[in-house]
């Protein structure tokens, strides 16, 4: 669910990688069908995930789409993520993270009650965003932190978790709860990538600056307590936070648990080095605007990976931030290339 889109299509390559037939459903509003139908050539069905009547028919195997196929799992992207947005308009977030979820979650009961099977195994994109404003003593934040989300994307985050928590209580269905650090970077192969609209993370922002003329960056604050006052985040390959997908999946499938990980690379770079590394990768240059400090953004977010790494066997593959840099390079100049050939 939500598979067209950045993290989703990686997870949908990797799936094919470990041998399943994945199916797509995703409302293309931030999803690329490009991506799914002619680069993966997977099924994509266009649809939202609160369209229950749409759900039941996939899940039971009468779409054409899963025809003769067997469902052993969901991996549920399907969400707006704009924290500014959400403030401003929570009733959207509301309804589309939280509301439609409810809805697909019921058409995965119903089944599982009309074929007397056990409810079909569910990963969700949570996001460190559950956490809010963590202290400098809960740094590397472990799984265990209390989480007080601070903005209404966080809620709809942690309240579809408290409901898979109960709804595997209820109903013994099997949840992978992974928690989101700040996924970057782009297929190590090329043919995917990070292409928002409007795009707000901090790689692709410096790189599409570092491609212009008079390329400016804005920095939201530079006066944090950091060793060079800009925010420091935990950035992880989105290969192997795709990678975590498949693994919590099989782990579910097989053991029927509740499952929380903080998928991240449990370092953190500053703003600056970002720039700083992106300017060695691109052997460009740009100029910063420091403007002030955006609310809500705690001065360090860096996770704790040892459980993720302990039960799933998680290796990460692409742990350095150059390297992370350069597959978004990549990806960015073959993106570029593509839309001016109009393909």
């Amino acid at each position: 669910a939500g598979g067209a889109g950045y993290i989703g299509a990686h997870a949908t390559k990797a799936l094919q990688n470990a041998g399943f037939n994945p199916v797509v459903i995703d409302n293309l509003i931030f999803g690329h069908r490009y991506l799914i139908e002619n680069v993966l050539g997977v099924d994509l069905v266009v649809g939202q995930v609160g369209d229950k009547k749409l759900i039941v028919s996939l899940l039971s195997g009468k779409h054409p789409a899963t025809i003769g196929k067997k469902i052993v799992g969901i991996l549920h992207f399907a969400a707006y993520t704009y924290v500014g947005e959400s403030v401003k308009d929570p009733a959207k977030y509301y309804k589309n993270n939280l509301a439609d979820t409810i809805n697909m979650l019921e058409a995965i009961i119903q089944i599982s009650k009309q074929k007397n099977i056990p409810p079909i195994p569910i990963v969700f994109s949570s996001s460190c965003a559950t956490y809010g404003i963590p202290t400098e003593k809960d740094i590397p934040i472990k799984e265990n932190l209390s989480q007080k989300p601070i903005n209404p994307y966080g809620h709809t985050k942690l309240m579809i978790e408290q409901i898979l928590k109960d709804y595997n209580y209820a109903y013994n269905q099997p949840v992978a709860i992974l928690r989101y650090f700040n996924a970057a970077g782009a297929d190590s192969n090329g043919q995917l990538g990070e292409d928002h609209e409007p795009e707000t993370h901090l790689i692709p922002l410096v790189l599409k600056a570092l491609d212009s003329e008079d390329g400016i960056i804005n920095v939201f604050g530079n006066d944090y307590s950091t060793f060079d006052g800009t925010c420091i985040r935990d950035y992880i390959h989105v290969e192997d936070l795709a990678s975590a997908h498949v693994l919590s999946l099989k782990k579910i499938i097989k053991d029927k648990s509740v499952s929380i990980y903080n998928l991240g690379n449990g370092k953190g770079h500053s703003i600056m080095q970002v720039i700083n590394t992106a300017r060695e990768v691109t052997n460009k240059d740009i100029k910063i605007k420091y403007l002030p400090r955006r609310e809500g953004d705690p001065p360090v977010l860096i996770s704790s990976t040892e459980k993720a790494k302990k039960e799933l066997n998680w290796v990460p593959n692409f742990p350095e931030l150059e390297t992370i840099i350069k597959h978004a390079w990549v990806w960015y100049k073959n993106n570029k290339r593509r839309k001016e050939l109009g393909q």
